[in-house]
């Protein structure tokens, strides 16, 4: 069973790598779904600090884009090299750091942060897309669907070079999980670059306990530790409306929780996030609760 007790809440309101306006309210709003609450009832002691400053207006976007000229690229990459040093201030303090979201860019910064620490760290992200765009490949030029690249070493090389360290984790020990929206320059990539990419095809003809097996075999056999980066959009639509990229036919409400339960029994989770969570699309907070509910079981509530 997992060993984690003490807990840091870091709340990132920004939505600038994104296509879509509004998860930038995603962390107050699973705050309000009763995160914090849910986690105490675990016995573990909660920090919540203050919410990450992070820009809002005045953003010039760039009216034709180009390799070097992707969307808000100064914007994202500042907050970044802020949000690494925070995650690795939290880390230095002995404690886990939860990054609520906010859109998948940040992910950049927490993987930053988390690199002085775990030397040789493994990844299991959860997203209906894998990230794996450049500015070469990516079709919008927005960064959330750059991340994943970034923490490889691939793509601009001011995204890339965040916190210092680069790459920051390695393709054999990275696993993506509920994939079914791949652009052509992603799947050419998952292929030269042997990550195991485990699509909702594999999970529907394998099941979601055999898939987690295999990921935490592969992100946790030789590493450091795992940290977990769950994209809302893994989810279903139907479970999870409020987010900006969804996809039909993704990860039920069972499935998720499964994974995550097997990951916290598994006592490898040194870090974890949460991201795209958009209260502007969703229904009655049913995203924000979900989040809370399945951030809850990657952190040892269980059923009995």
């Amino acid at each position: 069973m997992s060993a984690v007790k003490d807990i840091s809440v870091l709340c990132v309101p920004f939505d600038l790598g994104a296509g879509r306006k509004g998860v930038r309210l995603g962390p107050h709003a699973i705050l309000q779904a009763g995160l914090e609450r849910r986690l105490r009832g675990l016995g573990l002691q909660v920090e919540v600090l203050q919410p990450f400053p992070v820009p809002q207006a005045g953003i010039s976007e760039p009216a034709v884009r180009t390799e070097e000229a992707l969307l808000h690229l100064d914007e994202v990459a500042g907050l970044n090299e802020l949000l690494a040093q925070a995650v690795w201030g939290i880390l230095g303090r002995g404690r886990f750091p939860l990054v609520l979201g906010g859109d998948h860019s940040i992910a950049i910064g927490t993987l930053a942060g988390i690199a002085p620490h775990l030397k040789n760290p493994g990844v299991i992200w959860f997203d209906a897309h894998s990230d794996l765009n450049t500015p070469e490949t990516s079709p919008s030029g927005n960064i959330h669907g750059m991340s994943l690249a970034a923490a490889l070493g691939l793509g601009h090389d001011r995204l890339v070079r965040i916190g210092g360290i680069t790459p920051k984790i390695k393709p054999e020990h990275t696993v993506i999980i509920g994939a079914r929206s791949l652009d052509p320059g992603e799947k050419e990539r998952i292929r030269s670059l042997g990550i195991r990419c485990f699509t909702m095809h594999e999970i529907d003809r394998m099941g979601i306990s055999r898939v987690m097996e295999e990921a935490l075999h592969i992100a946790g056999a030789g590493t450091d530790g795992i940290h977990v980066s769950f994209d809302i959009d893994s989810m279903d639509p139907g479970e999870a409306p409020g987010t900006g990229t969804p996809v039909r036919g993704g990860l039920s409400y069972r499935e998720a929780h499964c994974a995550l339960e097997m990951l916290s029994e598994s006592g490898l989770v040194r870090s974890a996030e949460v991201v795209e969570v958009n209260p502007v699309l969703d229904t009655d907070n049913k995203t924000a609760r979900l989040a809370a509910e399945l951030m809850g079981s990657l952190l040892g509530q269980r059923i009995l």
